[in-house]
């Protein structure tokens, strides 16, 4: 079994995959000074709850972009799972050709997403990432990576809006039920929601027109179910996009 593991500024995902079924998911808060036997404990009691003894596992593949990170998980896989991972990171075989201006600025989260993406849908696609950034990967109809652009996340926008202010309030990531809002925190839910749907129709649709031809929109990470049905442009919604792109990396690489 294949345990697939994207490490987030915010959230770290954790796939489990049996073949080429990805059998389970979990989600666990990222924690920078956690010690390698911490998250040990979380992991090994996730596998055992879901009746997964550690010595099925037998390959690790690691996207992260919390660098301290990947020391912590390159010894966890050594010593509870005897195993060493393939961390995702510029020299690894990706099947996908990079056109930006310098590769091993890309992060591994964006390379998985891309190569996930490929595995399932046609080019050219647009990935719309939303996590504690929102970032757009554009892929051609040829199948190379070009580029996209990074915003603010949308809870990281929510929480500026209430430690910067005086009197606003701390609100709920749900959609309103009308754009004017008629009251304080439905209001904030407006320009929060609607105002992320927003940009997410405003970036894609200029990428589109860059593009010269229609892109399918592929929606992921943690608030795509929020927003996407919110938006004029995304047409698929797939939470464990950047899962599927790692296992389809490790395989390119180790398989």
């Amino acid at each position: 079994m294949l345990l697939a593991i994207d490490i987030g500024n915010t959230n770290i995902t954790i796939g489990l995959f049996r073949d080429d079924k990805l059998e389970a998911t979990w989600r666990i808060a990222t924690g920078v000074h956690r010690m390698p036997d911490e998250y040990a404990v979380i992991l090994l009691n996730l596998l055992r709850n879901h009746g997964v003894d550690a010595a099925e596992v037998t390959k690790g593949a690691v996207s992260c972009v919390v660098p301290p990170l990947v020391a912590t998980f390159n010894e966890l896989f050594e010593h509870y799972f005897n195993i060493e991972p393939l961390v995702i990171s510029p020299g690894v075989k990706t099947g996908i050709r990079i056109r930006y201006d310098n590769p091993r600025e890309l992060g591994g989260d964006r390379i998985s997403n891309a190569a996930g993406a490929l595995s399932l849908y046609k080019p050219p696609i647009i990935v719309v990432v939303m996590g504690t950034a929102t970032a757009f990967d554009t892929i051609s109809k040829e199948g190379d990576y070009l580029g996209g652009a990074v915003a603010p996340g949308l809870a990281i926008s929510a929480e500026a809006l209430y430690t910067r202010t005086a009197a606003l309030p701390r609100v709920a990531l749900v959609p309103p039920r009308r754009a004017i809002g008629a009251n304080t925190v439905a209001a904030m839910q407006s320009g929060i929601i609607f105002g992320y749907a927003g940009l997410i129709d405003g970036i894609v649709t200029r990428i589109q027109e860059e593009l010269g031809h229609k892109a399918i929109v592929v929606a992921t990470g943690g608030y795509s179910n929020i927003i996407a049905k919110e938006t004029r442009v995304i047409e698929k919604v797939n939470p464990d996009l950047t899962l599927i792109g790692i296992k389809t990396i490790h395989a390119l690489n180790r398989d």
